[in-house]
């Protein structure tokens, strides 16, 4: 019975590995070429002279309402010109991230058809850490500034956010803001909505990026993924114990699903968790969906969730 067991498990890991060599193959035909566009150099290698020719180029970049001497001051001011001088050492050749692009592009045509691969600008912004990358209709805009080694001297941040300021974490931003494009908000507001939410989108990262890991993917490091898999039962127990799947406390979402140092649970165990548990989770749950039930991935980041996590049959597994 044991060999039959083994026999029948291998069998599914090769059946598995097949369809995915198969799927890399069709992936590999697929043509994809980016233009990318490095405002960043454009605008910090720009005298003040050049700037109407800036904003004839790049009006998007040069929103109305703000006085030239703003962009002026930005151009000539030694701390931004710095900065610049570090993205440049870094980034003075681009040739190798664009390649990386086009092929997370080869994957996304491949599951999404009818995407018109966009036009990549990177620019030097304001280190806002929530929008690293947007998609935003024809345009992908990277801000290579929060992308520097999450060790740069430039960085006057928390741990748990500089651990995701490393070139390797571009693709899995990029297909964060894509996703946005695929998926609406949930309809209402408990953890179960926002974990499932969220684990469509960690979802896509294990199509759309399969040679990155599971800690890259989430932006976790890799002993917070161990964490999450050695307390899986633990938790998915407390979230039962607590009725917190139907809960629609606003603040659950600050505990369990938002960026955070750690995840609250309100016990001992929260200084040694990592922050977004509940993504985590989602996520497994949206893997046990798929593993068990025929489904489009169109159709699936279109479905309910409670629809989803129940006919996912989703079980942690169990604590050694």
């Amino acid at each position: 019975m044991r060999k039959f067991i083994l026999f029948l498990s291998m069998l599914v890991l090769f059946i598995s590995c097949d369809k995915k060599s198969k799927t890399e193959a069709a992936v590999e035909q697929i043509s994809v070429e980016l233009k990318v566009d490095r405002f960043d150099r454009a605008f910090f290698e720009a005298t003040p002279n050049g700037l109407l020719k800036l904003k004839e180029k790049y009006p998007f970049f040069f929103p109305e309402g703000f006085d030239d001497k703003v962009w002026i001051e930005k151009m000539q001011n030694p701390l931004w010109k710095e900065l610049y001088q570090e993205v440049e050492k870094k980034y003075s050749n681009f040739d190798r991230e664009t390649s990386e692009l086009e092929d997370l592009f080869r994957h996304i045509k491949y599951y999404f058809p009818e995407t018109i691969p966009p036009k990549v600008y990177t620019v030097i912004a304001e280190m806002d850490y929530n929008n690293k990358v947007i998609y935003a209709n024809d345009k992908l805009i990277i801000a290579l500034e929060l992308y520097l080694g999450k060790d740069h001297r430039f960085y006057e941040f928390p741990k748990y956010l500089k651990q995701n300021f490393e070139e390797r974490q571009i693709l899995p931003d990029v297909v964060t803001s894509f996703a946005f494009r695929k998926m609406t908000p949930p309809a209402d507001k408990t953890l179960l909505s926002n974990m499932i939410y969220y684990g469509k989108q960690l979802y896509l990262k294990d199509l759309l990026l399969p040679e990155f890991t599971d800690s890259e993917k989430i932006g976790y490091l890799p002993e917070q993924i161990t964490w999450c898999q050695e307390n899986e039962s633990y938790m998915w127990r407390f979230f039962i114990d607590e009725n917190l799947l139907f809960n629609s406390d606003s603040r659950l979402a600050n505990r369990f699903i938002n960026l955070a140092p750690f995840s609250k649970f309100y016990l001992e165990i929260d200084n040694e968790s990592p922050g977004r548990v509940g993504q985590w989770l989602g996520w497994q749950i949206v893997r046990s969906f798929m593993e068990k039930n025929e489904v489009s991935l169109q159709d699936m980041l279109k479905m309910d969730a409670k629809q989803l996590f129940e006919k996912s049959k989703y079980k942690p597994k169990k604590n050694e």
